[in-house]
């Protein structure tokens, strides 16, 4: 019993460092696929995606309280979480300039010939006698679309740095418990060694005399 407690320290060392190194590997290879999808995209971000540029756009479009990216993509290939949320963030301004500043819920269902829309069918334009979608919808369905798989590769590389932290945490914790309970054994061998040693040459102790 005393040897299992004497090396489980040990043993739970192992799997620390393990599970440490497990982790950083597997948030570098999770990093590494996310940036290697990006870049077969071949994404650039247009030159008005600075803030002051995006910001002379918003104002000539006509919007309000919506909020700006202050990040800058301008010319840079979105081959990395972070630069794939921040293109994200200007693909919605460029969908509100393009929908009048309205978001899918607050779009008309159907187009009118006026351009004004409608959400009655009867007041629609028609098509082979069905009404015609908002075409202004579909620009704000493909933008949700594509923004949400640049931002799911943000959330997945940053869930990627996450485990490497963890994981460097994990092998500094087992390493550090390693060299601990190693410690600690080799002083409890040495204290062991000194008292039997000391006991060896000790004299046995005699009776006093009567």
């Amino acid at each position: 019993m005393r040897s299992i407690f004497r090396f489980g320290g040990v043993a739970a060392s192992i799997v620390l460092i393990a599970l440490g190194i497990g982790a950083i590997v597997v948030g570098a290879s999770g990093r590494s696929t996310v940036n290697d999808n990006l870049k077969q995209e071949a994404i650039v971000g247009t030159p008005d995606m600075t803030p002051s540029g995006i910001a002379r756009e918003a104002k000539a479009a006509g919007l309000k309280n919506v909020s700006l990216p202050t990040c800058s993509v301008a010319g840079q290939a979105v081959d990395n979480g972070a630069r794939a949320r921040c293109f994200a963030q200007y693909m919605r301004i460029h969908a509100l300039e393009a929908t009048g500043g309205q978001t899918y819920a607050q779009m008309p269902r159907y187009a009118t010939a006026n351009g004004a829309g409608t959400n009655d069918a009867t007041r629609a334009l028609t098509r082979n006698g069905q009404p015609v979608d908002n075409p202004a919808r579909d620009v704000w369905v493909t933008e949700t679309a594509l923004s949400t798989a640049l931002n799911t590769s943000y959330f997945a590389a940053s869930v990627g740095l996450f485990a490497i932290v963890m994981g460097v945490a994990l092998l500094l914790t087992g390493i550090g418990f390693l060299l601990l309970t190693t410690g600690l054994l080799a002083a409890t061998g040495e204290a062991i060694r000194v008292r039997r040693a000391t006991s060896a040459h000790t004299p046995p102790a005699h009776p006093a005399a009567g």
